[in-house]
């Protein structure tokens, strides 16, 4: 690293680390409030503005796309480099230690949701670019750091980026793992349901594309059953169960660990674990036979292997993740997350995943194409 640019990071260590900290405050998920400039709630809009007022801070023009999204930019070309990264965050589940919004400094670590993913990185582009420039570096290309405000829920963010302003030339993203990744698999996401008159109530999950660390159930059976049930289970690593009588039964909570949903093997599904539990009790008529569906297809896999759908290419093994269940007194809803190698396309896992979900119906689904960016390219070798 040129000394220069090194001296100046140096110099402006904890600043940047405010920041992160500043914008890790912000509760930027799309609180489902949309409002004028603040498409995606009060939080999204504020940890944008907060970041633009950063860049305008080192001299960087800035522009605010009506709360979608914004960017700002320096340099001199008619090319562009796009950085692309976002400021929103998935929902923090009960099973953080620290404040998920605190920013609390442990172990020489910054902790908090977004630290990572993407809020940090996205702050250590913006002072990177500030140390380029004031070492005094000229620029072949315009640098524009493009900040998403819906990245963790339907990319609207960058939508409308494309349909209303320019297109970098070329363009990377600070959010994957060190030193750079140059492919992503397919994308599916599916959502499922079937409406009955039921008599069991389990929700699990904030969003699809993670791990659920919390699933709980209230059932029409005893303690003594709800025992019975656990014993025929036997354990399951990483999952753990408490049960509770109330006015209409014993309500169970599985705790596991959570995880991103393109790394499952990380966490442990609360969600698979509490239905394989829940498939040991004397259920009856559909409840009985959804809950035997879903145990019997998914277990406590997360790579597709009794759906048929194990494989595994030079661009990855398939994943699978069920991140979502809602099941109440008119049915159930459920949703999982697949990140599928180039070899299995959106075909066999709609053919797949509706053979082994036979008693749902499909509601909806997204299929997002994977790409692969050669070595020998440009940014690669860079």
């Amino acid at each position: 690293m040129d000394s220069r640019v090194e001296l100046w990071i140096d110099g402006h260590r904890d600043e940047l680390i405010a920041a992160v900290q500043k914008l890790i405050s912000y509760k930027s998920i799309d609180d489902g409030k949309p409002l004028p400039g603040a498409p995606f709630g009060v939080a999204c809009h504020d940890a944008l503005a907060c970041m633009l007022d950063i860049c305008g801070g080192f001299g960087m023009d800035t522009q605010d796309m009506e709360g979608y999204i914004g960017y700002a930019e320096c340099g001199e070309g008619e090319e562009m480099l796009g950085i692309l990264s976002h400021l929103d965050v998935v929902p923090a589940d009960s099973g953080w230690r620290h404040d998920p919004f605190g920013g609390e400094i442990v172990d020489g670590k910054i902790v908090g949701r977004g630290a990572l993913d993407d809020k940090g990185p996205a702050v250590a582009s913006v002072f990177a670019l500030a140390a380029v420039k004031a070492a005094g570096y000229d620029f072949r290309r315009r640098v524009r750091l493009i900040f998403g405000c819906d990245e963790e829920k339907n990319m609207r963010c960058l939508h409308h980026y494309t349909e209303h302003a320019e297109m970098p030339s070329l363009a990377f993203s600070p959010d994957a793992s060190y030193p750079l990744v140059n492919s992503e698999k397919n994308i599916f996401h599916a959502r499922y349901t079937v409406a009955f008159p039921s008599k069991i109530t389990l929700r699990a999950g904030t969003v699809v594309n993670a791990v659920p660390a919390l699933a709980v159930a209230t059932l029409p059976f005893d303690e003594a059953a709800v025992q019975k049930a656990v014993e025929a289970c036997g354990p399951i690593p990483g999952v753990t169960f408490a049960a509770e009588k109330t006015e209409s039964g014993t309500k169970i909570t599985a705790t596991g660990e959570a995880a991103h949903a393109s790394t499952p093997e990380l966490g442990h599904n609360a969600l698979q674990g509490l239905l394989l539990l829940v498939n040991q009790l004397p259920l009856t008529g559909v409840d009985k036979q959804v809950v035997s569906m879903l145990a019997g297809a998914l277990g406590m896999e997360y790579d597709g292997a009794s759906l048929g759908l194990q494989a595994k290419d030079e661009s990855g093994a398939l994943t699978f993740n069920l991140g979502l269940m809602d099941w109440n007194s008119e049915g159930a809803s459920f949703s999982v997350d697949i990140r599928a190698p180039f070899s299995v396309g959106e075909k066999m896992i709609l053919e797949k995943l509706d053979l082994a979900f036979h008693l749902a119906r499909r509601a909806d689904y997204r299929f997002s194409e994977g790409y692969y960016l050669p070595e020998d390219a440009e940014l690669v070798r860079t």
